[in-house]
């Protein structure tokens, strides 16, 4: 949406989360089975591919380089150009708000004969970006950020890499998956050691292109391709999308609903352990795999949750949840303890800050720490959130607003459709008493 274009949410109490509904295409999976259709030999078919700003700027920057992609809004064709087909019409390639693709396109690019600038809009520009600059430099890319560690990332083409032995510093998926895809052109082998495993779709993904990975314990070896093969994608329903309304129906009184085809990948779904350590009834059915990723309906009934010290084995997993599971915490009885996640902090905001702002604005009880919370449960007692332009802020206090005693307004909320185009409607059709205002 355009910034001249503000929206808010408005969200009153009351109503239940109720039926079958469908939440839209992992974004992280379409993310990179765009990203490796566009670099296999022949075409590749996405079924459920999110149609969210994040994904279409990744799009866009493929078709920038070269790459025919067919965009019906139900299907997506990418006429893969292989591994050295891309080429550069324009050198600056402007991701918007997506910090995935910035950080696995870095990878990808460093690679390429061709120079390359990656920019984006002003929350991604101020991100950092030191932790995959360095590690590329280490294979020798010819890679440079701004003074500040921040975009832009400028790139010269025509290095050749090499393979490293690299133990990853952090947690990150998105780190790992973009030296992963640099290891795809470097000579020899990239060995990618993890203390903490994080959510395996680019390693599950790359299997699907006809170039599997080898793993042994928490080392993950990639070996220079020859070629990738174009295939179809089924991508399930995103389950960081489905955890907003996991927690609405927990905690909205006679709630009973199915999250059908969501995406329960075990290194991806530790929220839903949280919320059953925490008294959620939640039930998985009809478990299956669809292109590598296993897939299931979420049963949720609503119940009475208490407060717990979440283990700290289950946060890494869980880091893009834990707005709403914060949420999930206020309306539980007791005090719950959040540690080990200071990750939230260099994410579209710094999470804890907004989301203690946001508790702070309707009443809850919480005090921040360096690398989490202390919440304890209460009563929402309505107010005005500021979102800081995070959607994921954004979405968390919708689902507050219902279990509030008055309405809750949250301004700034146009990135939502940076991960969830269609939320307001289908949260409508769910049960959630919500309306847009613009202005």
């Amino acid at each position: 949406m355009s910034s001249n274009n503000r929206s808010s949410f408005q969200i009153k109490p009351g109503g239940a989360i109720t039926g079958r509904i469908t939440v839209p295409g992992d974004k992280s999976i379409s993310h990179r089975a765009l990203m490796l259709g566009a670099i296999a030999e022949g075409e590749t078919t996405i079924q459920g591919f999110l149609q969210g700003e994040d994904t279409l700027a990744t799009a866009k920057a493929f078709q920038q380089m070269g790459v025919e992609i067919e965009n019906d809004g139900n299907l997506v064709r990418v006429k893969g150009v292989g591994l050295q087909g891309l080429h550069a019409h324009n050198k600056a390639l402007d991701l918007g708000n997506s910090g995935t693709s910035v950080r696995l396109l870095a990878g990808l690019l460093s690679g390429q004969s061709f120079d390359s600038e990656l920019i984006g809009d002003k929350s991604l520009m101020t991100r950092p970006m030191l932790r995959i600059i360095e590690p590329l430099r280490t294979m020798n890319a010819d890679i440079s950020c701004s003074d500040n560690g921040t975009l832009p990332i400028t790139i010269t083409g025509g290095h050749q890499l090499e393979g490293i032995h690299y133990e990853l510093p952090v947690a990150s998926a998105q780190l790992k998956s973009c030296l992963l895809l640099a290891g795809l052109y470097a000579e020899g082998t990239t060995t990618i050691i993890e203390k903490e495993a994080t959510r395996d779709h680019t390693e599950r993904m790359l299997a699907t292109f006809s170039h599997p990975l080898n793993k042994s314990a928490n080392k993950i070896f990639c070996n220079k391709a020859d070629r990738l093969i174009g295939t179809d994608v089924i991508i399930p329903a995103d389950f960081s999308s489905a955890a907003f309304f996991i927690v609405a129906a927990t905690l909205a009184p006679g709630s009973d609903v199915v999250l059908e085809n969501v995406g329960v990948n075990p290194t991806r779904n530790s929220m839903l352990k949280i919320m059953q350590l925490m008294g959620a009834d939640i039930e998985l059915l009809n478990e299956r795999q669809q292109s590598g990723e296993p897939m299931a309906d979420i049963h949720i009934k609503s119940s009475q949750l208490h407060g717990i010290a979440i283990p700290e084995e289950l946060v890494s997993i869980a880091i893009d949840e834990f707005p709403v599971v914060l949420i999930a915490a206020a309306g539980a009885r007791g005090e719950t303890r959040l540690t080990g996640a200071a990750e939230l902090r260099v994410k579209e905001s710094d999470r804890i800050q907004s989301m203690l702002d946001g508790f702070i604005a309707t009443g809850i009880q919480a005090e921040a720490t360096d690398d989490g919370m202390i919440i304890e449960g209460g009563a929402f007692k309505g107010g005005i959130i500021h979102s800081h332009g995070d959607h994921r802020i954004a979405m968390a206090f919708a689902v507050a607003g219902m279990i509030s005693n008055e309405a809750i307004l949250i301004n700034d909320c146009e990135n939502v459709a940076t991960s969830f185009p269609g939320f307001v409607e289908l949260a409508q059709q769910a049960g959630m008493d919500i309306d847009i205002l613009k202005s």
